[in-house]
């Protein structure tokens, strides 16, 4: 028997029948409220989903966001290890936080996207902070193969301290970066991070 995990999923049909969705996309109810209430979405084996554009993956991606005291924004970001998931992200810095929703999420009734989001924040990092949680926009970029196949949704998180730790070895020097040395570094980080960035600072 297969464990391959099987993972959230929407047709790129439902999408398209709200909307067009190119780089970063701030009405976010317009279309997350449709997509997470549509009848399509279902959990699929991950391997044949990672080169079928026709689906696409919903990602929560967690921007976290603290602010020092004499008013600096900085972001929490990590580069990509070399552990296992995206090899095709990797050696690139990230300020987003998050994965896959996994049928496992949706157990005995629950939210399957709110419980996926928080047992990927729990995975990656240790958050002690208390926070203020915002969704922010959408981002789809089909400009390479990861990106036609995942739909990101951006949600960030505003700490009240800084209070963050990586959990693997996959979330490399972790640690908070204001804004401004983002901005100058841009093309170090993925396109998500960049889009992200970008849109909301």
């Amino acid at each position: 028997m297969s464990t391959e995990e099987h993972i959230l999923v929407i047709p790129e049909s439902v999408i398209n029948s709200i909307g067009v969705i190119d780089g970063f996309e701030s009405d976010v109810d317009r279309f997350l409220l449709p997509i997470l209430a549509s009848d399509q979405l279902s959990f699929q084996p991950r391997t044949p989903m990672e080169t079928d554009p026709s689906f696409k993956q919903l990602i929560p991606y967690v921007l976290l966001e603290w602010t020092e005291n004499d008013g600096t924004k900085k972001l929490f970001t990590y580069t990509r290890g070399g552990g296992g998931g995206e090899k095709r992200l990797h050696a690139k810095r990230s300020v987003g936080i998050g994965g896959h929703i996994s049928r496992e999420d949706a157990a005995d009734g629950a939210n399957p996207y709110s419980t996926g989001m928080h047992r990927e924040i729990e995975e990656e990092i240790q958050l002690r902070s208390d926070y203020k949680e915002t969704q922010e926009g959408l981002i789809y970029d089909p400009s390479n193969e990861v990106g036609k196949v995942h739909l990101g949704v951006v949600h960030r998180f505003v700490l009240e301290s800084p209070e963050v730790q990586s959990n693997e070895a996959d979330l490399a020097e972790g640690g908070f970066v204001s804004i401004g040395e983002l901005k100058a570094d841009i093309e170090q980080l993925e396109t998500w991070s960049q889009l992200a960035i970008k849109a909301l600072y």
